[in-house]
């Protein structure tokens, strides 16, 4: 019988420790500046740096901030300002998102992120070095929120008054809650998931064409291999020189492009432009396009993203002089 009590003991003895030391990767981060309209949603404001959607966040103890990318397809914590207690391990697939194809990443599990009310399990992150950014757009990065947090929720980018709202979907695409909006809705547009990529079809000048929505593109791109008559809706203005992945410079023409349009009811520009090859592209959003849509299509269009409905949802801006 006592050797008995000692075997439960020791067992028990055996499990407190392997409890103490597991480690707990729930993480928070919270939005100091958020308006939670009820539990399911929130609204919150943002800042535009260098055409870069930003918000204000606390995550790990630290205060800094987050850029929104839907090119992203995790979320992407600055090496700069996590360098240390985190269990790294190195990442076999490349990274995508702001920088795009980023060389050598570092992943963490988390198994639990929590987005101020709201919880998101089994989520990955990407620790990588993103100091190139945060020292050219001059501000204190702590990462970048990707397309595995955004996912869950329809996510309302309003460029016009500089907020974001989020509102927890189930795997339908509903909203938990209708009431969110004070905006009418005024039209919709069917898009394409790769992956984790936003492909919208369209026409220019009559010939089709299919652009990646990527909020963390501060301008947008066309391929500069596209069919004549596409080219020819491009008005070149200037040359600028871009960094680009792993803090490369590049040189790109810039410009306007006419004449994009993404059904009979819906068309925008004349838009901002680079042209550029996007050959590589393909490994960063996972298929391949002719274009990306980033800053100057959003502000431009308010528009709500639903991943699990795939569509995209617009409301009436007022007239925009650019």
């Amino acid at each position: 019988m006592r050797k008995s009590i000692i075997t439960v003991i020791a067992f028990f003895l055996c499990c407190v420790h392997l409890l103490a030391n597991e480690e707990d990767t729930s993480v928070e981060i919270l939005f100091p500046e958020a308006e939670f309209l009820n539990h399911y949603t929130a609204r919150i404001p943002f800042k535009v740096v260098d055409q870069l959607i930003v918000v204000e966040a606390e995550f790990l103890n630290q205060k800094g901030d987050f850029i929104i990318d839907t090119g992203s397809e995790t979320l992407i914590l600055n090496k700069n300002h996590f360098p240390k207690g985190q269990r790294l391990t190195k990442k076999k697939a490349k990274t995508t998102g702001i920088t795009r194809i980023i060389d050598q990443p570092y992943e963490r599990k988390l198994s639990e992120f929590i987005l101020s009310t709201f919880s998101l399990k089994n989520k990955k992150s990407d620790v990588i070095d993103l100091s190139h950014i945060e020292q050219s757009k001059k501000m204190h990065l702590l990462g970048i929120i990707g397309y595995n947090i955004l996912k869950d929720y329809e996510i309302f980018i309003d460029l016009y008054l500089n907020q974001i709202t989020l509102s927890k979907v189930d795997k339908h695409g509903n909203k938990y809650d209708d009431k969110v909006y004070a905006e009418t809705i005024t039209d919709s547009l069917d898009f394409d998931l790769k992956k984790h990529t936003i492909v919208v079809s369209g026409t220019i000048n009559k010939r089709k064409v299919r652009f990646a929505l990527d909020t963390g593109a501060e301008f947008n791109q066309l391929n500069k291999n596209s069919h004549r008559k596409i080219l020819e809706q491009f008005r070149p203005m200037r040359i600028l020189s871009l960094v680009g992945a792993g803090n490369r410079k590049i040189k790109v023409l810039a410009g306007k492009l006419y004449n994009f349009r993404m059904s009979e009811t819906q068309g925008v520009g004349p838009m901002y432009t680079v042209v550029t090859n996007l050959r590589k592209m393909r490994e960063a959003y996972g298929t391949s396009v002719d274009g990306v849509l980033g800053y100057e299509f959003l502000k431009y269009k308010r528009t709500i993203i639903n991943y699990q409905k795939q569509k995209l949802y617009f409301i009436k801006s007022p007239i925009f002089r650019p």
